[in-house]
């Protein structure tokens, strides 16, 4: 109950606007600008994912492509028997290797939400995410960038194509839903592509509580990378960097010459696991992993990376070096699916050897220390946060809103995603701040890059139009592809939010970057040595 109070912190007109643009979605009477909304003349290039390319793709399958196909729909069966039988293989060894092997499409948003444990937490919780809604609508100060970063999330994937549709609507009720459910986190630029991931296999529901298990759990614990300050993040790069000065010095004094350090290339690595930084298909294998063994998937497989492609990354002069690492591998790993998936494993099993596969336990200031699900009555507030390329966090001129706790909430617990303490009525987290007080590098072309952009410019996609797979046989159509856009060439950066300006047409120009093909080795074992 709001205590008759409502009307005393309603969200702005603007915010309202925004949100009725949202309920009449692709109908008439919804006004939606040129600009917003790509044309949709290219169903024919696009690719089973729904990612959208320039051209048309090959007829036929090359005979990788094939045998992945025909391996997938085998084991769609197996898979079924076990989700019949979920109680038997929950925790099984035998579950983990048929993760490990790639979940199906088609049984891929089923099987994350159980991982999750997804099921359970929306009986237990039955309403709430209703509750969230219709919460947001009211009181979340984040409606406008939300929307603003719908507007470049997934912009080239046929799910998110249409302004207002179906998909971004879910989005915007996903995300907005949760900036009041998680005061401490809110809304942060990153969260949205996550969210989006998680959309293309599963309802607004499920992905709602598989984005809160992400960020408060202790296996995933990404609460911690969203923060002010972000200390997780920070952790996580000293032990990277502590990886590499162990096993591969070389590299790492190559990187540290051209001051390339792993605050520049990481961020996307950590933030999002691996999101726009390798192809679709091994970043769907690396998510399955995540989602059953947690945050090793990121120590492991930021040094996998660097290790399997040492030998080449030791030959490139600085330029060279971050082009291909932010926008090189994602267009072409250089290995099939597989061979990067068994030189994860082999990674994973030799840092664990010597106890180095995390950075340790997360302190408690990482984990969520505010109650989940609060009814928020948000003042005015001047807040800002920012971060600069140090890292460092700045809080200024802020004034604290107050939450009601819900009768029906239970005590928390750090390890579950979904539950809430009573025991004291904290302070609402202040407002995210202006991209015009943060850092001069923009991270709306990092955490929140558009997927593509508007109509008349150029959507991309990996070298390997269908999966990471023969190069060989499938370079030659897949260059037929225009060249990468301006935006791949940014590097990565550390900031948050861009100031809502209302519609503008995105300039410039696309790219004339021509990448060139590595084909696959034969081999993806990877071995660590601290002779390197």
């Amino acid at each position: 109950m709001m205590n008759g109070h409502e009307n005393d912190f309603c969200n702005s007109d603007d915010d309202q606007a925004i949100i009725a643009k949202y309920d009449a979605g692709r109908s008439e009477t919804n006004e939606i600008l040129s600009w917003e909304d790509p044309a949709l003349e290219v169903y024919h290039v696009t690719d089973r994912y729904g990612f959208i390319h320039d051209h048309r793709l090959p007829e036929k399958l090359t005979a990788h492509e094939t045998k992945i196909r025909e391996r997938e729909n085998e084991r769609i069966g197996k898979w079924l028997k076990m989700i019949k039988k979920w109680g038997k293989y929950a925790d099984s060894e035998k579950l983990r290797q048929r993760v490990y092997k790639g979940i199906p499409n088609a049984v891929r948003g089923e099987v994350w939400g159980r991982l999750l444990g997804v099921p359970q937490i929306k009986v237990e919780q039955e309403g709430k995410y209703e509750e969230m809604v219709k919460q947001a609508r009211l009181h979340s100060t984040d409606i406008k960038q939300i929307d603003l970063d719908i507007n470049r999330t997934f912009r080239n994937n046929i799910m998110f194509r249409e302004r207002y549709g179906p998909k971004q609507q879910s989005l915007f009720q996903v995300l907005s839903a949760y900036s009041v459910y998680n005061v401490e986190i809110g809304y942060c630029q990153g969260m949205s592509q996550i969210a989006g991931l998680l959309l293309m296999f599963m309802n607004d529901e499920d992905a709602f509580w598989a984005l809160s298990v992400l960020m408060t759990d202790r296996k995933h614990a990404m609460h911690g990378f969203f923060i002010p300050g972000f200390p997780k993040l920070k952790r996580f790069q000293e032990h990277h960097d502590k990886l590499l000065a162990k096993y591969i010095p070389k590299l790492k004094k190559r990187l540290e010459k051209f001051g390339i350090h792993s605050s520049l290339y990481t961020l996307k690595w950590f933030f999002q696991c691996f999101l726009d930084r390798v192809p679709f298909t091994l970043t769907l294998r690396l998510w399955d992993a995540y989602i059953i063994d947690g945050e090793v998937i990121l120590t492991a497989m930021s040094f996998t990376l660097l290790k399997l492609h040492k030998k080449s990354l030791l030959k490139m002069e600085m330029d060279e070096l971050i082009e291909f690492l932010q926008i090189k591998l994602e267009q072409d790993f250089g290995y099939y699916d597989d061979e990067a998936i068994e030189a994860l494993q082999n990674t994973i099993l030799e840092l664990q050897k010597h106890k180095l596969h995390l950075p340790g336990t997360a302190p408690p200031h990482e984990l969520p220390q505010k109650p989940f699900g609060m009814i928020i009555r948000p003042e005015s507030s001047n807040t800002r946060r920012t971060l600069s390329n140090s890292g460092q966090s700045n809080l200024s001129n802020g004034s604290n809103g107050t939450l009601e706790r819900n009768a029906s909430q239970s005590p928390i617990n750090r390890d579950d995603a979904n539950s809430v303490d009573g025991k004291t009525l904290p302070k609402l987290f202040p407002r995210r701040p202006s991209m015009s007080e943060a850092s001069t590098n923009d991270i709306s072309s990092e955490l929140s890059s558009p997927s593509s952009v508007c109509a008349g410019y150029p959507l991309q996609r990996a070298v390997s139009l269908y999966d990471n797979v023969d190069l060989e046989e499938s370079v030659q159509a897949a260059y037929k592809q225009s060249p990468p856009s301006s935006r791949m060439n940014s590097p990565d950066a550390i900031c948050l939010y861009v100031p809502y300006e209302g519609p503008q047409q995105t300039q410039g120009s696309p790219s004339s970057t021509t990448v060139s093909p590595v084909i696959p080795p034969k081999n993806g074992g990877l071995h660590i040595s601290s002779s390197s």
